[in-house]
């Protein structure tokens, strides 16, 4: 009788550990979120230096940074911009607001790169507002930032970049979007990259994968 009862108690601290998401080694089960950009908040913003003036596009199928070596103009400079909604505005996945962050990804589909065999960027987490870029968005003060290569070999392909430090402080501040920008590497003067961002099309979407706990 005895064995029976303990046996039973020990099934029912089970069960209760279980539901309460324990693993029976005390560490919090992970989730994974996806979030693709909202591409008609996405955009780029060109700087004609002969003309001391800024073309901004919003939404468009590929946002290019870099700077333009066809363009007469003295070669103007692209930056681009991308926005991930993290409350799920736009039917993505929710971040919650206590979350921890485990690991953030970002996965963008290159459709040029051009000028440069290998193209020295940065990649700035910034703030700018969902009703449209600005032109004070193109030289606005990063957040954070982190630098990275694209080569011409990623012409046609994913590339899977590591941005968790830029999200766990888009996190930390209570960031209701994940939104970077993509620049030139100041120490350089050549190279321009494209990255597709079809509307509608989710095949080759800009995705950030998050898991947090």
């Amino acid at each position: 009788m005895k064995k029976l009862l303990w046996l039973g108690t020990f099934v029912l601290a089970m069960i209760f550990t279980a539901a309460c998401g324990g693993g029976g080694d005390g560490r919090r089960p992970v989730f994974v979120a996806e979030i693709t950009s909202d591409q008609p908040t996405d955009g780029d913003i060109a700087f004609d230096p002969v003309l001391q003036s800024y073309t901004i596009t919003q939404g468009p199928d590929t946002v290019f940074f870099g700077i333009d070596g066809l363009d007469p103009n003295l070669y103007p400079e692209y930056r681009a911009f991308l926005d991930f909604p993290l409350d799920g505005s736009t039917g993505g996945d929710v971040i919650p607001a206590n979350a921890e962050i485990v690991s953030a990804t970002l996965d963008i589909f290159i459709n040029e790169v051009s000028f440069a065999n290998t193209v020295p960027t940065d990649i700035d987490l910034v703030s700018y507002p969902i009703a449209g870029l600005e032109v004070q968005d193109f030289d606005s003060a990063p957040i954070l930032s982190q630098t990275l290569n694209f080569f011409n070999s990623d012409v046609g392909k994913f590339v899977s970049l590591d941005v968790t430090p830029l999200m766990r402080e888009a996190q930390r501040l209570g960031l209701d979007d994940f939104q970077v920008r993509f620049i030139l590497d100041l120490a350089t003067d050549i190279g321009f990259v494209g990255i597709e961002d079809r509307q509608n099309i989710a095949l080759t979407a800009p995705l950030l994968t998050v898991e947090y706990q």
